[in-house]
């Protein structure tokens, strides 16, 4: 058990049977009447974030997460397999849960997949990711004077913008939090 006045940044904890992480916390000693924690706390399943104030003798059951490196082995219809790297077990996790990352995931690719109590509820793919250009409009000579962009289709099926000079059949490397063309590789 920890008390609301132990909290630290990114430490869990349990209430409500959900478990939450501290974003932000204050210890605050106003001048009348008692202290109290100012916290910012984020749902790790919706990632829902709420401020709220704690008394500091509040107590909270901590929450151990499990971060595991798992590799993407193949896609059977919504579940996507993946293998953990020291127990060779393979779990299989559901489309809704790897989120929008999901386009940018190729076989191979070692995630960190986290789990509480043995169930997976996020899936953090690495933040950049080198994939190859299946399909795309080759560039017009001078065409460069702004800063223009056009559409092109990635190994993984993800269309992404991609500047003029960017051909067909290149390596380059993505963004995954935000989807965008970061450099050639």
């Amino acid at each position: 058990m920890i008390s609301a006045g132990d909290f630290r940044n990114g430490m869990c904890f349990e209430m409500d049977g959900q478990v939450y992480t501290v974003v932000e916390f204050q210890h605050v000693k106003p001048g009348k009447g008692a202290a109290f924690v100012r916290t910012k706390y984020r749902n790790v399943k919706t990632g829902s974030v709420v401020e709220r104030s704690f008394n500091p003798n509040e107590k909270f059951e901590q929450a151990q997460l499990e971060r595991n490196d798992m590799q993407y082995i193949y896609a059977d219809g919504d579940l996507y397999y993946f293998m953990d790297q020291e127990t060779y077990d393979q779990r299989p996790i559901n489309k809704d849960t790897i989120g929008d990352g999901i386009k940018f995931l190729k076989e191979a690719m070692v995630c960190k997949v986290m789990s509480y109590k043995g169930e997976v509820f996020s899936v953090e793919l690495p933040i950049t990711v080198e994939l190859e250009i299946t399909e795309c409009e080759p560039g017009v000579r001078g065409d460069t004077a702004t800063n223009a962009t056009k559409p092109a289709t990635l190994e993984t099926g993800a269309v992404v913008k991609v500047p003029l000079f960017v051909n067909q059949n290149e390596i380059i490397r993505i963004d995954t939090r935000t989807g965008e063309y970061l450099e050639r590789a």
